[in-house]
């Protein structure tokens, strides 16, 4: 699916967010992925989908979230969008810091009285 018509593009990398601010009216439109998307003041998390369009329907704090790689079409800006790098560090990063723990682990034994 293109993205004629619309404003923005926004490639997504898995955990990525972008925040909106004040941005009622804007559309979103999933090319490719999956996007997590919360709004402020609302009970609801959406989610979409490959082929799904929402349209954001409250004024404050719009959060975007990828869920994987994911393309989304953006239409009738109204915020600036602020993007976050991926929230979640990768595999290789979270295992280098699991064997990096070892070092500055506190392993301090304490004895325990045996009867």
């Amino acid at each position: 699916m293109a993205c004629n018509g619309y404003e923005r593009v926004w490639d997504l990398t898995p955990g990525e967010l972008v925040q909106l601010d004040g941005a009622r009216g804007t559309t979103l439109r999933v090319t490719r992925g999956v996007l997590w998307i919360t709004l402020q003041d609302d009970v609801r998390d959406v989610i979409l989908a490959a082929g799904d369009t929402f349209t954001i329907d409250r004024d404050g704090l719009t959060l975007v979230e990828a869920q994987d790689i994911a393309t989304v079409c953006v239409l009738a800006m109204h915020a600036v969008d602020v993007r976050r790098g991926a929230g979640r560090p990768g595999l290789a990063a979270r295992i280098a810091a699991w064997v990096t723990s070892f070092g500055t682990a506190d392993f301090e034994r304490r004895s325990a009285p045996y009867y």
